[in-house]
């Protein structure tokens, strides 16, 4: 019999930090993954020879002194790290009808950028980043504010959050954007919460955009390149981490998590049980409805999982550059109406039309130098699409049929459409076009209908309606996406919430200032910054292939 202090179900970046900050505290820990490689929607894979990263496309506030920074610091990985920075002038480039407008690292970088296109709405523009940047600063100062005054002066401290709080951003942005191209421009970061704007959260989308105020970075090896600084930083401090290790049950006793069944029979027993998945799948399939309260089956009764994504995985044998391409995201759409776009792509016309309304397009080999070969240039390419409207494809698991094949090359002629509108001829230099679809998430990821970012994030299910680290069932916690946020950093923030829960501390606590511990950061854009080691590591993936 095996028995552990705790298991970690799911090796996502929340499952990850609940077990760095449980080990390093001396704790016997166990992360069980059911995919063959670790890291949930952080991992990379390779195809022919190619890496790719589904679920990292980016990361913010990555300077020294900055939140993220901090984070990969105190949890005493930064020294396994290496990032680039994105185009500092364009880390996001968006693509609106004919017209393109840059998004430069920098808020005052970014005022007069716009202005200069927009020249019109120069104060409007000025107001309303302003106001992102301070609701952004307000929401996250709310958990920590201490001590009676603190406390009954919230009202006081965050009144701007207080007043827009309870808004959509399309309300919120309209009562300070006029014109509708730039409204269209300020909203594309809604791709990251995977929300129109007449349903985001207001205050969840100001989090996203200052989060990349200063700009994006891309981690060397993809989100593999996180994963892998994660998972030695568990077994540094004698922490495991097993793959291909599909848990069937958790196992209760008198209302209290004992620990987990595999689907090979096989029982591991702990004194805490900690669930990387989503709570559909924690309390309902691994738990069961016989144990959870009425109000719990309630609340699972209502949430909603965010959109589900269709991914393509595409390598050109192709000098990209000479058509503009860069490290900076591209996000694509037909025109400036931003809602009526992303209806579109929730409607059942998947497989139908020549192309898709909106999309994001990432050249991972221009973000992270050393993967490229000095040929071939690798692309990731996603866009959102309803669950509801996938086609069954099959009664049994296994819907590798010739029906899910006749989509698949559907949705990938479709992609490609888009892609010659950026990179004419593109098709004719295609050494493989894979495409990942929502079932392609279920299986991998195991997420409720392949959602891409946990509970959809509307205003009822952020915050104090989102679902808490610690559950109703004894011993049990939960963390990730559905917890206290998404993204790369919101879940491994969820993680380290979780393991404060069972240490009976804060987070800040679990955050340890450490000076020896540095992230190195380099500039994808310009080759003057890259050490060394990075040109011959480059050079000798060339002669690899050559």
């Amino acid at each position: 019999m095996e028995e552990f202090d705790s298991v970690i179900i799911g090796s996502g970046v929340g499952g990850l930090g609940t077990a760095i900050c449980l080990a390093r505290a001396g704790q016997k820990v166990l992360v069980l993954e059911q995919h063959y490689v670790p890291g949930g929607w952080s991992h990379s894979f390779t195809l022919k020879g190619q890496r790719f990263s589904p679920g990292v496309h980016y990361v913010g506030l990555l300077d020294e002194g900055q939140s993220t920074n901090k984070l990969y610091r105190g949890l005493g990985i930064a020294n396994d790290m290496v990032f680039f920075r994105m185009n500092k002038n364009a880390f996001e480039h968006c693509l609106i009808g004919d017209k393109t407008f840059d998004f430069p690292a920098g808020i005052d970088n970014l005022k007069e950028t716009l202005s200069a296109h927009f020249p019109s709405e120069k104060k409007n523009i000025n107001e309303y980043l302003t106001l992102v940047e301070r609701v952004s600063y307000e929401l996250q100062l709310i958990p920590k504010l201490k001590g009676w005054w603190q406390k009954i002066t919230v009202p006081f401290r965050t009144k701007h959050f207080g007043k827009f709080a309870l808004f959509p951003l399309k309300k919120v942005i309209g009562w300070h954007i006029k014109n509708p191209m730039l409204k269209a421009v300020l909203n594309i970061q809604c791709g990251d919460h995977g929300l129109s704007p007449n349903r985001a959260c207001f205050p969840v989308h100001c989090s996203v955009m200052s989060h990349y105020f200063d700009g994006g970075f891309y981690p060397m090896g993809g989100g593999g390149g996180i994963v892998k600084a994660m998972t030695n930083g568990i077994k540094r401090h004698g922490g495991e981490v097993r793959v291909e290790q599909n848990v069937k049950k958790i196992i209760i006793e008198n209302n209290k998590a004992i620990g987990v069944q595999l689907e090979n029979g096989h029982q591991i027993f702990a004194k805490n049980i900690i669930s990387n998945a989503d709570p559909s799948i924690t309390y309902l399939k691994l738990i069961g409805k016989e144990y959870l309260s009425n109000s719990l089956l309630k609340k699972l009764q209502k949430t909603k999982y965010s959109v589900t994504s269709l991914i393509l995985f595409l390598t050109l044998d192709l000098d990209v550059t000479s058509y503009g391409i860069d490290s900076g995201n591209m996000w694509v759409m037909k025109d400036e109406n931003d809602d009526a776009n992303f209806e579109d792509l929730m409607s059942d016309t998947i497989a139908d039309g020549d192309s898709f309304p909106a999309l994001f397009m990432s050249c991972t080999t221009l973000k992270d130098p050393p993967s490229f070969n000095g040929r071939y240039h690798n692309f990731e390419i996603v866009t959102y699409v309803n669950y509801e409207h996938i086609p069954n494809f099959s009664d049994t698991e296994d819907y590798h049929n010739e029906e899910y094949i006749a989509f698949k090359e559907k949705v990938t002629e479709k992609f490609m459409n888009n892609v010659e509108k950026i990179i004419p001829d593109a098709k004719k230099h295609v050494i493989q076009a894979e495409l990942g679809t929502p079932k392609t998430n279920e299986f991998y990821i195991n997420s409720t209908n392949g959602n891409v970012y946990g509970t959809e994030k509307t205003l009822n299910q952020v915050g104090p309606f989102s679902f808490k680290n610690k559950s109703e069932i004894e011993n049990l916690h939960l963390c990730g996406a559905c917890t206290l946020s998404h993204g790369v950093t919101g879940a491994t923030y969820s993680g380290i919430a979780a393991a404060a829960s069972i240490l009976k501390c804060t987070s800040d606590d679990l955050i340890i200032e450490d000076a020896d511990q540095k992230i190195r950061i380099y500039d994808a854009e310009d080759k003057s910054t890259w050490p060394e080691w990075v040109h011959t590591k480059r050079t000798d993936k060339i002669r690899k292939f050559v």
